[in-house]
């Protein structure tokens, strides 16, 4: 851990991680190109930072070669480093994912939380709404203010947009008095807090983070639905990864994820491990996403 906490340190200040580790089975090449691996910014910047680091130390420690986290500021710009080559691992949502390996020609999911074959969004409403939690889709907020979370969240637009239109009919726009997008699950929770919008639709692993950590108080902001499940997160590497550090290094790197098995490792995404993932895993959401229109 104090290895840990060093290279903390350094990063804080915007060092790469190129230092040799002295607790992992490799020792870090310093010569080696930087791995650099970002994510979708579900939530807020400083939280990332704190919470990636050390993951960048384990990596780093597991492969020998130097990692780094690059943050993202919006969803679309983590899928655009991707794209672009300026990172070559990605902690992305469902739709964030799919958008990524569209746009890069063998690009793999390889990894993914034990929980997200079938995760799930909370709707949530400020206890002046009137409304109550219900079994299913909840009738009652048509004509409420609304807020989404960012327009490119799995969890926080896409599929609680699905499921919108499945139950009314009708695009959320046509359904609801007002629809924002607040940028992140947090400041959802925040916007329906504080009463400016109604209701919201979020992860529900901030909510519940939230709730426990006294944040946000449940009985101000209530779940009034949990939707059904879906597929979401994943971690995806990008096919340039054969090329710069050789022929079976994606694997390894599967390998190194799928084999961290220490809990305050495993809080950053939060998940209680990482398991193997497929791109045929995320088909409900890559045909989803092209019928809605986020990808051609």
């Amino acid at each position: 851990m104090q290895l840990v906490r060093r290279l903390v340190h350094l990063l804080a200040f915007g060092l790469v991680l190129g230092v040799a580790g002295t607790t992992g089975a490799n020792a870090i090449d310093p010569k080696a190109p930087v791995l650099r691996f970002s994510a979708i910014p579900d939530q807020d910047e400083t939280r990332l930072r704190e919470r990636f680091a050390p993951v960048a130390a384990y990596l780093a420690e597991r492969l020998g070669v130097p990692v780094e986290y690059v943050h993202a500021t919006r969803y679309a710009d983590a899928v655009d480093l991707f794209k672009n080559a300026d990172v070559h691992l990605a902690w992305f949502g469902g739709l964030s994912g799919v958008q990524a390996r569209h746009a890069v020609e063998g690009a793999r999911a390889i990894a993914q939380g034990v929980e997200d074959p079938n995760f799930y969004s909370y709707f949530i409403a400020h206890v002046d709404s009137g409304l109550a939690p219900s079994e299913g889709f909840p009738s009652g907020i048509e004509g409420k203010r609304f807020t989404f979370g960012s327009m490119g969240s799995t969890s926080g637009r896409l599929m609680p947009e699905a499921f919108i239109r499945e139950a009314t009919g009708r695009a959320p726009e046509d359904f609801f008095a007002a629809v924002s997008f607040s940028g992140s699950h947090d400041r959802t929770v925040e916007l329906v807090a504080s009463g400016q919008f109604e209701v919201g639709a979020v992860n529900y692993k901030v909510y519940d983070r939230r709730v426990a950590e006294g944040e946000t108080d449940p009985e101000k902001v209530r779940v009034i639905w949990r939707t059904p499940g879906y597929a979401d997160y994943n971690f995806t590497a990008h096919p340039e990864l054969e090329t710069r550090y050789g022929a079976g290094f994606t694997d390894r790197l599967q390998r190194a994820l799928i084999e961290m098995d220490d809990a305050d490792l495993l809080s950053a995404f939060p998940r209680r491990a990482l398991i193997p993932a497929r791109n045929e895993d995320f088909e409900a959401i890559r045909t989803l996403a092209r019928d809605l229109g986020f990808i051609r």
